[in-house]
């Protein structure tokens, strides 16, 4: 195992190289930002899908609700920009939240945040899968199966370290950033050449039935989509290299530059094409084949589609961590998330999400569009929450300039607001199990909080009880036959200078109790032998009724009780299978009897 694990994660790390493990913007962008660039794959089809139900005449007016996501792209490109500089730890909405509104919604925050990173990974994975199967439709029966293999070729990677997993991802961003650069860039020129028929589409302006103002903000909350991995960067300044928040703002403004054209150009494109959704082919990928046809820029684009989508999966492998890391040292969450592994990354909450992102893919069939509105509701609820904390903390501090930023993080709380809400109204029966699952995330937090609190008190030489004195020992011994391991523990318990060393025998059958005392008598007789017939062929039990009842005679008398257990250790690991583990079971159980003090005493066999 420790073989296979050097194989998959590499070598470890020494602590002084964590500085090494920081990322360059370059390398930042292309992990941090590939979740919200991959959302260009989804976003505009979330649009057209609403639209496409009123009708095929409805689909101009993606280009003013394309304008509206764009307006919503910049007032939070601008807000967490403040974010970074106000908050430079990191820690995102949940530490805004947390000190400008209270500790509450800094949870609601917190626990939407965590909940969102694992839909991150299972919509972006979902979502490449189903542009490989867009491509190779004989592969859709295979959808679960090839979504949790990219689950766990992501998870291996990021347990190699930041750095490394940035190295190799940095080039699928980067050559997808390409490709759709190249077909917007073709679409936009044969649109301009009057290669694409005016019969496609209709005119912007023209008059459609049933478009209500409750469709277009439907459309408009569904588009938003889009936006979704914007606050990643905030969350995972500590991983930039020095100086981190001014590296970390200059990446979200890049971000945010790249995805404005890229969605504005799709949604451009998808319009003056004409293209409807499909359910089994993507609107990139008809906009590509309508471009190039099925020749080798289509699979290119499709290629570089279904990687990023694939390993925008990744922003959440990079911003969880940093989440939990935070929530675990308020002590909401276990504090082994705070733990760094062999490759200095904070391995637990690597695996966490992986083995979470999975079930999760299992459980929805790999359908990306059920996952969507869930996924979405997830991330504009911290959305509202940071941008209205930025409000108060502008308000109560009033630091110079403060007027421009409050208008800013005023209109982003507005539009988040309302595509919340949009949310809740247009597709509550995808989203409800939020009003479930938060409240429930919420309450565990606070039940480890107060966990943690009471061994805190428990602990503190301040507050516990004092320490009753010992004025001697009682050492009991269960033993299974007169062996070399018996021995052993005998004489290491002689070695404690004990008042009492008691050996407890529990045969299962009378002939067998008289023929042991016989023998023990002429090997040990310097040492009591108290045997136990058990009728029901239980060793804990009879051997639990002695020990409280010496437990109970040793109390009065301030004796402790101290059962050493023998247990022999096999040469190779798979020989346990072979064992009853008797030894195990026993110190599982005594370990929970209070004042009973339980040593196990190894014999390593040789052969």
């Amino acid at each position: 195992m420790y073989s296979m694990k050097r194989l998959l994660i590499g070598r470890p790390l020494k602590s002084n190289e964590l500085g090494e493990q920081k990322l360059t913007k370059k390398k930042a962008l292309a992990i941090l930002s590939s979740d919200a660039l991959s959302s260009v794959a989804y976003g505009p089809e979330q649009i057209l899908l609403v639209l496409f139900a009123i009708g095929a005449a409805a689909m101009w007016y993606s280009m003013p609700i394309a304008i509206g996501v764009l307006v919503l792209l910049l007032a939070l490109i601008l807000s967490y920009r403040q974010v970074i500089f106000a908050y430079p730890q990191g820690g995102g909405a949940y530490v805004v939240s947390k000190e400008n509104l209270g500790l509450s919604a800094g949870l609601v925050s917190g626990g939407s945040l965590l909940v969102d990173y694992i839909l991150t990974v299972a919509v972006s994975v979902s979502a490449g899968t189903d542009a490989i199967t867009s491509a190779f439709p004989s592969l859709h029966s295979y959808t679960v199966v090839i979504a949790v293999a990219f689950v766990l070729f992501i998870t291996i990677l990021n347990l190699r370290g930041v750095t490394e997993s940035a190295s190799i991802l940095a080039y699928p961003v980067y050559l997808f950033v390409l490709a759709l650069f190249v077909l917007i860039g073709a679409g936009i020129y044969q649109v301009a050449a009057g290669d694409i028929s005016p019969d496609l589409r209709a005119s912007v302006g023209t008059p459609v039935a049933g478009v209500t103002l409750f469709v277009l903000l439907k459309a408009f909350a569904s588009g938003s989509s889009a936006l979704t991995g914007v606050e990643a960067i905030s969350n995972a300044i500590p991983n930039f290299k020095a100086p981190a928040p001014n590296n970390a703002a200059k990446t979200l403004i890049a971000m945010g530059v790249l995805l404005a054209v890229l969605f504005a150009g799709i949604v451009t494109l998808a319009y003056y094409y004409g293209v409807s959704p499909k359910h089994d082919v993507t609107v990139i990928s008809q906009i590509a084949e309508q471009t190039f046809g099925r020749h080798f820029m289509y699979f290119f684009i499709q290629g570089t589609t279904a990687l990023i989508l694939i390993l925008a999966a990744n922003t959440g492998y990079s911003a969880f961590p940093l989440l939990a890391v935070n929530l675990a040292k308020d002590k909401f969450i276990p504090r082994m998330f705070t733990a760094r592994g062999d490759r200095l990354g904070y391995s637990n909450g690597i695996i966490f999400l992986g083995v979470f992102s999975i079930l999760l893919i299992v459980a929805f069939e790999g359908q990306t569009e059920q996952l969507i509105p869930l996924y979405a509701v997830g991330v504009f609820i911290p959305f509202t929450l940071a941008q209205t904390g930025m409000i108060v903390k502008w308000v109560r501090q009033k630091p110079k300039g403060w007027g421009p930023k409050l208008v800013i993080n005023t209109i982003g709380a507005i539009i988040c607001f309302t595509v919340t809400m949009m949310f809740f109204v247009t597709k509550f029966s995808r989203v409800w199990p939020v009003l479930v699952f938060l409240p429930i995330i919420i309450y565990i937090f606070q039940r480890i909080k107060k966990h943690y609190e009471a061994v805190g008190d428990q602990l503190r030489l301040a507050t516990c009880e004092p320490v009753m004195p010992i004025e001697g020992n009682v050492i009991i011994v269960p033993v299974s036959g007169i062996t070399h391991v018996v021995e052993h523990s005998l004489h290491y318990a002689q070695s404690l200078a004990a008042d009492q060393i008691i050996a407890v025998y529990i045969p299962f059958e009378r002939e067998e109790e008289t023929a042991f005392e016989d023998e023990w008598s002429k090997w040990r007789p310097d040492i009591r032998l108290v045997t136990i017939h058990s009728h029901y062929r239980s060793v804990i039990h009879p051997l639990s009724k002695f020990i409280d009842t010496v437990q109970r005679k040793a109390s009065e008398s301030n004796y402790q009780v101290t059962v050493i257990i023998p247990q022999f250790i096999p040469k190779k690991g798979w020989h346990n299978v072979l064992h009853n583990q008797t030894s195990f079971m026993i110190r599982a159980h005594l370990l929970h009897r209070k004042d009973v003090i339980v040593t196990t005493v190894p014999y390593h066999l040789k052969k």
